[in-house]
């Protein structure tokens, strides 16, 4: 690529948004061009799921998505809607299957969606060039993008490089230094689903219990979340912490309710006058390493009978809302999005386009839209690419 290229578009990102932008701008008749840093497409798309890539959930809309402006997503999933990802699937006879709450998952491998989107960047007549990093980026009668392997020209260029999330794979924060040069705004970002982390004794305590899952409910901030809580070594993970995750901040408390279908004074009471001992019957609603271990919170292990009233009291109000504050979380190095972003006010809802600058667009993680676990990330993903690429 020594010599100037000169596509209609340019995209810089080919991870699922912008993929998907190539594709519909391809489609139109455009000229496109993606440049991707890392030296293949997708990286984040083949890790997603297990390997099985959770691609859309059939319950997406604004309500599953963080954001300083919660209505910002609402045009963009109304005009590619996860019934629309869904025909693209099937057109391309890939099975699939709900495994719970309208999450779609691959039968197979999450090898199959990116073979997909590469397959209709083909058949769109978009190139894809890997291994290219973008030295600067400016803005005369055309954009001018200066890489590592020559210059680009081009009449619009949509940034789709995701987010801070994953640095392993390649994130950067290219898409707010890009941002920040044409005078958009920011909104500070953070990890999102992502671990939390414990120090002193409750560090201990989650160690000592890895791998242990257990059926909570999670909440923090008014929120409530109802589903699996993994211990690790470090401290609490799994699908509810990890949703729990986005809305908790630095030194708040999370309280989680240990049986949420169980009345623990009920349960408590109705067990009081047998000789069995408090880990004992736990063991029988829990996890019985969990049960033992949060027995021990209350002193020396001892039947039932034995604990007064106030006790038991206590003990069951702990069950209902086990209160821990975490001292942090595992940051961009696991977590799966990153919140916050480029600021929405300075985008179009409808197109993605810049407010600032004609031709400039921004789609996918880099926005300040951030959805919940559960396949809502790769459907923004999907709606701001098609909109985007409906335009650019």
């Amino acid at each position: 690529m020594e010599e100037i290229l000169q596509p209609e578009v340019v995209i810089i990102g080919a991870g699922a948004a912008g993929l998907m932008c190539a594709i519909e701008a391809g489609k139109r008749g455009r000229k496109v061009l993606v440049l991707e840093h890392n030296q293949s497409a997708g990286k984040k798309i083949l890790i997603s799921g297990g390997g099985r890539c959770n691609f859309t959930n059939l319950n997406a809309g604004p309500g599953n998505y963080l954001s300083q402006n919660p209505d910002f997503c609402r045009s963009a999933l109304a005009r590619y809607t996860p019934t629309d990802f869904l025909k693209l699937v099937e057109a391309h006879g890939i099975g699939y299957h709900e495994k719970k709450l309208g999450q779609q998952f691959c039968d197979t491998s999450a090898r199959e969606i990116l073979d997909l989107l590469l397959s209709e960047c083909a058949e769109a007549g978009v190139r894809v060039i890997y291994g290219v990093h973008v030295a600067a980026m400016s803005k005369g009668d055309r954009f001018r993008v200066d890489t590592s392997r020559g210059t680009v020209s081009a009449e619009t260029c949509v940034i789709a490089c995701g987010g801070l999330s994953l640095p392993k794979i390649g994130a950067t924060d290219f898409a707010y230094r890009i941002a920040e040069q044409f005078g958009h705004r920011l909104v500070e970002t953070r990890a999102g689903l992502v671990p939390l982390t414990f120090q002193g004794r409750m560090r201990s305590f989650c160690s000592g219990l890895s791998g242990v899952s257990v059926d909570v409910e999670a909440n923090c901030a008014g929120k409530t979340f109802r589903e699996n809580l993994l211990f690790t070594h470090r401290g609490l993970s799994g699908p509810s912490i990890l949703q729990i995750s986005s809305f908790w901040q630095t030194g708040e408390e999370l309280s989680i309710d240990l049986m949420p279908d169980q009345n623990a004074v009920d349960l408590l009471e109705d067990a009081k006058a047998r000789d069995i001992r408090m880990d004992n019957l736990l063991s029988q609603k829990l996890p019985s390493r969990f049960a033992g271990q949060f027995a021990l919170e209350f002193g020396p292990l001892r039947p039932l009978k034995q604990y007064n009233s106030k006790e038991r009291a206590q003990i069951a109000a702990t069950l209902k809302k086990w209160p821990v504050r975490p001292d942090g979380s595992e940051g961009y190095v696991t977590a799966e999005v990153t919140i916050g972003g480029v600021d929405t006010r300075d985008i179009n809802q409808k197109t993605l386009e810049s407010r600032k600058l004609s031709g400039l667009f921004f789609i996918g993680e880099c926005v300040d839209v951030t959805g919940w676990l559960g396949g809502y990330n790769f459907q923004w993903a999907w709606s701001s690419g098609f909109c985007a690429g409906q335009v650019c």
